[in-house]
């Protein structure tokens, strides 16, 4: 059962924190490219659905564990006729036969899943046959004085952000799960602390 804070807290929190001007120009780099029939990990509040481009999704289909993130995510803007369903599920475990989505959206969600691995493992077998990743992580940085810092926050930002793990590797965890990399553009956040700042984004296909 979740906590107080987990119910009252920590959705305003991660609204103000994943709704930020640099995140939100990172989303619009990413999600407009989406297209078919679409899954989205982690749909959370349902911050990228204002994104998608109706012309070019046939569905968006979001899955999230946390029933106080589901419901905001079902009220959230999005685009005149994007049909979108919201579903409970854990990424390390989708409810969805095998091949069954053009595309995986994965924006801010490697970070708080259990499982990395098993979740790009699960993005992976329900996706079509060279269906495309479409993904935007923070993780861990390539400079080792910010790794430092990284390591010594990690502890407590696990702990007031909902399992978010600071130290997890994107692009390279992406390609361990047997994805192959179209493309990958890294870089700092803009006005964003450089331990919380790193940011990777790009496509994968399956």
């Amino acid at each position: 059962m979740a906590s107080l804070y987990e119910r009252l807290v920590l959705p305003k929190l991660l609204k103000c924190a994943c709704s930020a001007p640099p995140i939100a120009k990172q989303r619009a780099k990413v999600v407009p490219e989406a297209a078919g029939k679409v899954l989205e990990l982690g749909i959370g509040m349902g911050l990228n659905l204002a994104f998608y481009d109706p012309a070019k999704v046939e569905s968006v289909t979001g899955v999230d564990p946390a029933p106080e993130l589901r419901a905001v995510a079902q009220a959230a803007p999005r685009a005149p006729g994007l049909e979108v369903r919201v579903e409970d599920g854990a990424a390390e475990a989708l409810p969805f036969p095998d091949a069954s989505f053009d595309c995986v959206v994965c924006t801010f969600t490697l970070c708080s899943v259990q499982t990395p691995a098993r979740a790009l493992s699960e993005a992976r077998r329900v996706l079509k046959p060279g269906g495309r990743f479409l993904y935007c992580e923070h993780g861990l940085a390539p400079d080792p004085g910010v790794q430092t810092w990284q390591r010594r926050i990690e502890p407590m930002w696990k702990r007031i952000a909902g399992g978010c793990h600071l130290t997890r590797p994107v692009t390279d965890a992406i390609s361990a799960a047997g994805f192959r990399i179209v493309r990958t553009d890294t870089m700092y956040l803009p006005r964003t602390p450089r331990p919380l700042g790193w940011n990777e984004w790009g496509e994968a296909a399956a």
